[in-house]
């Protein structure tokens, strides 16, 4: 019999159900962790390639998250056999996207609004250095996203993993609420951006020690985890904005802090890069809790500068480019210390993933 069950408003059938919680492919994709731990503990020396299954749906989740998490579930249930994939892992994925790389300048109380495919934000009208942390009980977008794990952990479906919202960094948050006034600030008013920036890195720690709390260790994963999954107790932040400051600049003011977050996982974690930022590898290849960096898009290019400036036990994670290849990859590396974020081997091409939460643009 195919029962229905409710929970939270979200209704799953019992074969969704038994396919979201089969043994055989939690194993299967546990054989994958496995792996992923091998590499990152020096043991494994062949590259692992990763593409993540995101479960997709119709419904709107701002506005009807139940149904939009009861879809996104079924979608995965019906896909769950790729994860039996022996040569690229790809995990299934529950992944809210809460308000994109904006939702912590919401809870901050910045004005956000959807813009073509992505979100934007204005700054806030408050001073450098005069900066509050939010009141995270009474906060509507905070109270959002804890909804939306709530909602999957009454669930109690084993296999998916539980992707974070862009929890960012002190310094991108910092960049999206002050503006061009922050990089005024760094020259004129160190001591006050050293304010804001430990009351932002205080909040987006305390999120992430909620989810950790929360979520069972064997199904969180930061955002973009369809593309990023790390072996269990890692986290992740974004280090987009780094490549605006000088590498003196960075080590003195904000690496500490990001030190700091990293270390609030028990294995400590990733740093997303996205542009030029060779010159900060001598404060990442000292920082203890920095385990693995993530390049897409310009920072790709780097690879070789990575993969020789950082530590033998940090792993490097590459979304391929048309002239960073996959070939070319293996290559300077060796296939060592090395995770493919793709599904091919054959050529040099990488399909971007995009998440289909991103076609929800509702303040």
């Amino acid at each position: 019999m195919n029962v229905v069950m409710k929970h939270a408003g979200v209704s799953l059938s019992g074969d969704v159900r038994r396919a979201l919680n089969d043994p055989a492919l939690i194993e299967a994709r546990d054989r994958h962790f496995a792996r992923l731990e091998a590499l990152f503990a020096g043991e494994c020396d062949t590259p692992i390639r990763l593409w993540g299954v995101p479960g997709q749906a119709a419904a709107d989740p701002y506005v009807q998250p139940g149904p939009w998490l009861a879809e996104a579930l079924q979608d995965l249930a019906n896909r769950a056999e790729a994860v039996r994939d022996k040569d690229v892992f790809r995990p299934p994925v529950i992944e809210f996207g809460l308000y994109g790389v904006r939702f912590v300048d919401r809870i901050f109380g910045a004005t956000v609004y959807p813009s073509g495919d992505t979100w934007w934000g204005n700054p806030l009208e408050v001073e450098v250095g005069e900066l509050a942390p939010p009141d995270l009980d009474s906060n509507p977008t905070w109270a959002q996203a804890r909804d939306m794990a709530e909602r999957f952990l009454m669930q109690d479906v084993a296999l998916p993993l539980f992707g974070l919202p862009t929890i960012a960094s002190t310094l991108n948050v910092a960049a999206n609420l002050h503006g061009d006034r922050l990089y005024m600030a760094l020259l004129e008013y160190p001591d006050r951006v050293r304010h804001d920036l430990e009351v932002i890195n205080d909040t987006l720690i305390r999120l992430h020690r909620w989810y950790l709390d929360r979520v069972p260790a064997d199904q969180l994963q930061p955002v973009v985890a369809a593309m990023r999954t790390q072996p269990r107790g890692h986290g992740q932040l974004c280090g987009c904005a780094t490549h605006l400051l000088s590498g003196e600049l960075y080590a003195a003011l904000v690496a500490p802090l990001d030190e700091t977050l990293l270390g609030a996982y028990p294995q400590g974690g990733m740093i997303h890069l996205c542009g030029a930022h060779t010159r900060h590898l001598a404060t990442w290849r000292a920082m203890k809790p920095l385990k693995a960096v993530q390049l897409n898009d310009r920072a790709a290019e780097d690879l070789e500068a990575y993969y020789r400036g950082l530590r033998e036990d940090q792993v490097i994670y590459l979304n391929p480019t048309k002239t960073m290849t996959v070939e070319r990859a293996v290559e300077i590396t060796g296939g060592r210390r090395l995770v493919l974020v793709t599904d091919r081997t054959e050529t040099g091409t990488c399909r971007f993933h995009h998440r289909g939460q991103e076609r929800w643009k509702r303040e």
